[in-house]
This record gives C-alpha cells, sequence and structure tokens, in this order.
C-alpha cells in the first residue's frame, strides 16, 4: 500500500489502514447484529461514497435484509456547498419498515440531516444510522448516529469510497489531505 497518493492537484498520506477498516466494520457489525436479530430491515447505502462500507458491513451481518441505494450530492472539490440535491432516490415503500441508513461520512450533517426528515416523512418503524466515520468538529445539525466506526478531526479524507472530485474511490485505506 502506497503511504502517499497524488489526486489532482493534491497530496493524500494514509490515516486509517485496511485492516483498522475491517476490524472497525466487524465491530460494527457485531452491534448492529444484536440490535436487528428476528427482523427484516431496508439497509439503504447514501451513494456515491458508502457503497464499499455498505458491502463489506453487509457481509458480516447475520440477519436478512433488503438493500436499497439514494444518492444525494453537496459537494465540489473538498469542500460542501451546503446544497443538497437528490440525484436517484428510493424504490421501496418503507412504511412500517426497519430502516438502517449506511453513511461513508458525516461531517457538516446536511445531507444526513435532509434525507433523515424525507425518510422519516415515509412512516418507517425505525430509523437508525450507521457511518463509518464522524467528524464531531464539523457538525453543524444534531443528528441521531447510532453506531459511529471511528470519530476523526474535521481533516479531508479520501479512499474506501471517499473521493476527491471523483478520483481515490477506490483506494483500499483512507488518506487525509497532507499538511
Amino acid at each position: 500500500m502506497n503511504e502517499t497518493v497524488k489526486l489532482h492537484d493534491k497530496e493524500f498520506e494514509v490515516f486509517i489502514a485496511k485492516e483498522e477498516i475491517e476490524s472497525i466494520n466487524k465491530e460494527l457489525a457485531d452491534t448492529i447484529n444484536k440490535d436487528y436479530k428476528g427482523k427484516y430491515p431496508i439497509v439503504l447505502s447514501i451513494l456515491n461514497g458508502s457503497f464499499i462500507f455498505a458491502a463489506d458491513l453487509v457481509r458480516y451481518f447475520d440477519f436478512p435484509m433488503k438493500i436499497e441505494f439514494v444518492r444525494y450530492s453537496s459537494y465540489e472539490g473538498t469542500e460542501s456547498t451546503g446544497r443538497i440535491k437528490q440525484i436517484l432516490g428510493l424504490k421501496s415503500n418503507i412504511e412500517g419498515r426497519d430502516l438502517l441508513i449506511v453513511e461513508d461520512i458525516v461531517d457538516t450533517g446536511f445531507t444526513l440531516s435532509k434525507a433523515l426528515a424525507e425518510l422519516k416523512s415515509h412512516g418507517p418503524a425505525s430509523v437508525k444510522v450507521v457511518s463509518l466515520l464522524l467528524k464531531p468538529d464539523a457538525l453543524q445539525h444534531e443528528i441521531p448516529i447510532d453506531y459511529v466506526g471511528k470519530e476523526i478531526p474535521n481533516d479531508f479524507v479520501v479512499g474506501y469510497g471517499l473521493d476527491y472530485d471523483e478520483l481515490g474511490r477506490d483506494l483500499p485505506a483512507i488518506y487525509k489531505l497532507k499538511a
């Protein structure tokens, strides 16, 4: 694994190794498995960033589930615009269903707060959120996050599904912007 990578005009260095990510996923799944035992939830992956995390995480689940995807966009370059656009919507009826939202990272909370409000308006039985990463110092919305893999500082990160202008999603580790 490369210790540093260059994406577009920026250098990034390893921040969370592939092995640590795998360990985080197993720990999250252990807790989620207990909470969803005997249930049949809809696992809702928020694209594009969470697709790798969601795929790896659900492999550790020991309950039946339906997997769906939605896509929202709020980023340009390394900054959130604060404007949310829904690009791909939910296909299933979620009324009366347990819903587990899978996010790659929660930073400002703009995207997730919009998604939660929209989803709750459809009457699910429950809504829980799992996020691989959380940037508590960047939060601008109070959001209930039920399962957090790792809290990180307010650094820009890429890899393992996260991108910088569409590059870096394929990296097996998570890299942070080099100072």
